[in-house]
């Protein structure tokens, strides 16, 4: 049952951002748009959102569903959460995959 959940929540944040950005493409390409790192030639849009998808999910999510209206006050108390969240399964999968013994 453990795997079971564990396998709904890493999979569940994938789905949504995968079916997300099939149904309004737009809605992800906005937020990253104005993502110009300095020194760096320009990363598409969606580009952001698939490294996004594959490495932080959760924050991903959060991310695009409090970028409208612009992320201020408690948003990034949500976005920090979502990281967190993401951090823990990273975290999480490191230190079990470290206890089995071969």
């Amino acid at each position: 049952m453990c795997c079971f959940t564990t396998f709904f929540f890493v999979l569940i944040s994938r789905v949504a951002i995968v079916i997300w950005w099939l149904a309004n493409p737009l809605s992800h390409n906005l937020p990253f748009k104005t993502w110009v790192l300095p020194g760096v030639p320009v990363i598409p849009a969606w580009l952001w959102t698939l490294l996004g998808g594959i490495f932080l999910p959760w924050t991903t999510l959060a991310y695009l569903l409090l970028y409208p209206g612009g992320i201020m006050g408690y948003k990034w108390i949500v976005l920090g959460i979502a990281f967190l969240i993401d951090l823990g399964s990273h975290g999480g999968t490191f230190y079990h995959r470290r206890q089995i013994r071969i």
